[in-house]
């Protein structure tokens, strides 16, 4: 079945659409403070389809999304009380806003920058960021470098890989689609 091939397409088609440099600016900003899809599913096929313009693609999303953080940060500050209930006990990201705290004691700063390079949510390091009152400075440069070494590393593998990259890729999309899926159905048997 040819499933993933067609959301190739699709997705490949958005990439290139006048606006989507705006796009990728806007989930980049919700990504790091609320929203749980992650740039990287828009910076991929954008520096893919267009190479020439992956660093700009990267520095955007870079930008876009320590400015996010700040959001994540003021909300950890300012109105804990509101997001509570996702990381509260009982809440959807309880357990993750527990590992957060955890690698803030132990780690500080570098908590920030881990979270921002890995694909860990960062989100959650943002907002707990915040709510234990991290200097607001290293935190920020910290998610910029995170982030920055994330993305710029994305947008180079995809540029290099460019047209031959994209076309090997479409080739192979919907064995290397049912390869995941039947990993990640494994993973949830075997947990």
């Amino acid at each position: 079945m040819r499933l993933f091939s067609a959301m190739y397409d699709r997705v490949m088609s958005w990439s290139r659409h006048p606006h989507a440099a705006w796009y990728l600016g806007g989930l980049s900003f919700a990504e790091s403070s609320f929203f749980p899809i992650p740039p990287d599913v828009m910076l991929a096929p954008m520096s893919l389809g267009q190479p020439k313009m992956a660093w700009r693609f990267a520095l955007l999303t870079t930008l876009a999304s320590a400015a996010g953080g700040l959001l994540g940060y003021l909300l950890g500050v300012f109105a804990f009380e509101l997001i509570e209930p996702l990381v509260g006990v009982g809440g959807r990201y309880h357990e993750a806003f527990l590992h957060g705290e955890q690698w803030f004691e132990r780690w500080g700063v570098w908590a920030v920058f881990l979270a921002g390079f890995s694909p860990i949510p960062y989100k959650i390091f943002t907002i707990t960021a915040g709510v234990m009152a991290m200097a607001l400075l290293p935190f920020f440069i910290a998610s910029v470098i995170g982030r920055g070494a994330r993305f710029f590393l994305v947008a180079a593998l995809m540029a290099w890989g460019g047209e031959a990259m994209e076309r090997r890729l479409r080739q192979y999309v919907d064995t290397i689609g049912w390869v995941m899926v039947a990993l990640i159905g494994l993973v949830i048997l075997l947990r």
